[in-house]
């Protein structure tokens, strides 16, 4: 006997609606947002459960206080909601998905082993944000009063006196405060980075991926706690889903596909065009692999991805284009090592010619 039941949540109570295999409505439920109170009242639903849920704030916890005590916990990326809108309707809405496989988007939320790094990473992520918005602020504060400063020069604390005297006396006390707030920010950072690459250390899967080309430690460290395991992306198109989920895939669409011949058959016509990339990504991986080709591009070294790089661009590839193929391929070997268990080795590269609007 299945029982799909959805969870709508918030920060008070959760509301849950029940389906049968069959579709009928078995019963609704509000009870407390605990873990004790949810696992409770789960215990009283009687057959096999399979619960579905939104994703937001609380998705992770609750995936996993749910897991071991129901057959699966699917956690829904869910864009927008039309129509009359309920707890209850919501619930019953999630229910059904499920029931008959409609989960359009499915977010994975399983950590294991890589939870702690998945946090370190996470807040050095914040930090680093925080960081570049206060540099942001003291570059603002200081051209809003016509001086003229260099993009790094004016955050070094040698040089930030001199900045602070070209500011008129109401505005220096704003300077001072937004500087000490770098300053604390920038401790922070550190050891945000520190923490997050020590803990990427105690697995073995980090030094395979540090010896990707343009994957440093901080790059390593960001993979390994966003895709915890490469065989998420299992199937016959693995590296076009996980380009895809970076940002790196190409969104294509068509229209009116098939037009009468002279001879009344009727046949494919090329009507299909590229849309840009997808705008459904994980920006922290797109971000890592596109960092990642900058470094093996800028660095000019005799690799097989920077003479590929520059073919690209001898047989008149666009340098935006030349870059996003070479994250692709980055990307794909990353995927490759962390699967295979092995190190990054060049001599068993074999790069082909995927264009980047492909």
């Amino acid at each position: 006997m299945e029982r799909y039941i959805g969870l709508d949540v918030h920060a008070a109570s959760c509301t849950l609606g029940v389906l049968s295999q069959s579709g009928k409505r078995v019963g609704t439920h509000v009870v407390e947002t605990s873990a004790k109170s949810l696992i409770a009242l789960l215990d009283t639903i009687p057959g096999r459960k399979h619960v579905c849920l939104e994703e937001g704030t609380m998705a992770g916890w609750l995936y996993e206080v749910l897991s071991p005590h129901v057959e699966e916990v699917v956690v829904a990326g869910v864009e927008e909601s039309r129509g009359p809108k309920s707890d209850k309707l919501d619930a019953f809405g999630r229910a059904e998905e499920l029931r008959i496989g409609a989960v359009r988007k499915r977010v994975y939320k399983e950590r294991g082993s890589f939870a702690a790094l998945g946090y370190r990473a996470k807040v050095h992520d914040k930090v680093m944000r925080d960081s570049v918005r206060v540099m942001a602020r003291i570059t603002s504060l200081m051209r809003s009063r016509g001086v003229r400063v260099p993009h790094a020069g004016v955050y070094s604390e040698s040089g930030r006196k001199k900045w602070i005297a070209g500011l008129p006396e109401a505005a220096r006390y704003a300077a001072e405060i937004l500087y000490a707030e770098l300053d604390a920010l920038m401790v922070l950072r550190a050891h945000a980075e520190k923490e997050m690459v020590s803990e990427a250390r105690r697995h073995a899967e980090f030094r395979i991926l540090k010896s990707c080309p343009g994957l440093g430690s901080i790059r390593a460290a960001q993979l390994m706690a966003v895709v915890v395991t490469p065989y998420r992306f299992a199937s016959k198109r693995t590296f076009w889903s996980f380009w895809s989920y970076c940002g790196l895939g190409i969104v294509m669409r068509s229209s009116s596909d098939w037009a009468r011949a002279q001879d009344g058959k009727w046949m494919r016509v090329p009507v299909q065009q590229t849309r840009g990339l997808s705008r459904s990504f994980n920006r922290t991986l797109k971000m890592v692999f596109k960092g990642a080709a900058t470094t093996v591009i800028s660095r000019r070294e005799d690799d097989p991805l920077f003479r590929h790089f520059t073919r690209l661009l001898d047989n008149g590839t666009k340098p935006n284009l030349a870059r996003l193929t070479i994250a692709r391929q980055i990307a794909s070997i990353a995927l490759s090592l962390w699967r295979n268990k092995e190190k990054y080795d060049p001599k068993k590269l074999e790069l082909k010619e995927v264009p980047a609007g492909a």
